[in-house]
């Protein structure tokens, strides 16, 4: 979604990994060489895992579990990678050991109780998540006690736990701040989102409903990352980014990248900005009142960057009353084939 909002140029970072690069064995096992060893070191995952909002690759590297694979990788005694997934004995896990356990390829079956990378919260109790709990828990007493994978899982927990806090309140301030019109600008003052349509970019669903948010009951926005408001962006960034980071170092063992950098506290900054933002919103509006001013906002809100190349201001032109949802209603990246249900 976020590549389709921007120019090609622009978004060539998205387009690498979420292309065929997804469905190819060489992305990989390399090009000219399909070589297992090659495919078994952490390395590997290096090349789409890493970055602002799935911050894999750098929460392991800095973990204690990635410290002991780059310390450790160049010995054979310590890391043979000639050996199969499922006889190897590694002194450290790799990103393989844990999420191929014993060279399944399915790698969501190791996937953990929080959905969207770590941005969506869910019941812990649910039989689904118990499943997978127990089922990581049955990787870590490789090397750990069961108890120990159990309190790490828990840590992990009450981390995204207190992160959700955050997140919710940054997210009020935002919705008062539309349903009380002194959002600059208002969602109906933007160029149309990437789907062609002017919904709140923070209207998730049932999470904002009603005609304040704009849309139909139950209908979702879509996240803008350009051409909305900075307390928009904000929001979006204490979520994507640093709620990301905080689930993703507790997950690897990287409790620094959970906390310091930018993870708790880049959502205590960020939750200050947007409050300090709404502050401000609230003042200028009372003083524009006061005074009799109607304020317009600006005209390049409504154009929005590069608006040729953009496809919400095509599909508006183009298609009018036309949604990128009836233009293909069977959109690729809701296919799930990858693997049975069940094993996901």
């Amino acid at each position: 979604a976020w590549s389709i909002e921007r120019p090609p140029g622009d978004t060539a970072g998205c387009t690498f990994c979420h292309t065929s690069s997804e469905e190819r064995c060489s992305t990989c096992h390399q090009r000219h060489q399909f070589d297992p060893k090659v495919a078994r070191r952490a390395e590997q995952c290096k090349t789409c895992h890493w970055g602002k909002d799935h911050r894999d690759w750098e929460a392991y590297d800095i973990g204690l579990h990635g410290v002991v694979y780059q310390v450790n990788k160049w010995k054979p005694e310590q890391f043979d990678f000639s050996k199969k997934l499922s006889d190897a004995d590694y002194v450290g896990p790799t990103c393989q050991y844990c999420h191929m356990r014993g060279g399944h390829h399915n790698v969501q079956r190791f996937g953990t109780v929080y959905t969207s990378m770590g941005m969506s919260m869910a019941d812990r109790g649910a039989p689904i998540w118990n499943e997978k709990r127990d089922r990581w828990v049955s990787v870590c007493d490789d090397c750990h006690s069961p108890r120990f994978a159990r309190e790490q899982l828990q840590a992990l927990d009450e981390a995204v736990k207190d992160a959700g806090l955050k997140y919710r309140e940054t997210f009020k301030v935002a919705e008062d701040l539309l349903v009380d019109g002194v959002l600059d600008p208002m969602p109906k003052d933007l160029c149309p989102d990437w789907s062609g349509q002017h919904l709140w970019s923070l209207k998730i669903g049932a999470y904002h409903d009603g005609e304040a948010y704009g849309g139909k009951t139950g209908e979702s926005g879509e996240l803008r990352m350009s051409n909305c408001t900075d307390v928009e962006r904000l929001c979006f960034e204490s979520v994507g980014y640093f709620q990301t980071y905080i689930y993703k170092g507790m997950a690897h063992g990287s409790w620094n990248d959970a906390t310091y950098s930018d993870g708790s506290f880049g959502m205590d900054r960020w939750l200050v900005n947007v409050k300090q933002n709404a502050s401000r919103a609230r003042r200028l509006a009372t003083l524009e009142k006061k005074v009799g001013i109607t304020w317009q906002p600006e005209e390049f809100w409504k154009t929005g960057e590069w608006l040729d190349e953009l496809t919400g201001p095509y599909i508006v032109k183009n298609h009018p009353g036309k949604t990128i949802f009836d233009l293909c209603p069977d959109p690729g990246w809701l296919d799930t084939h990858h693997a049975p249900a069940g094993e996901v």
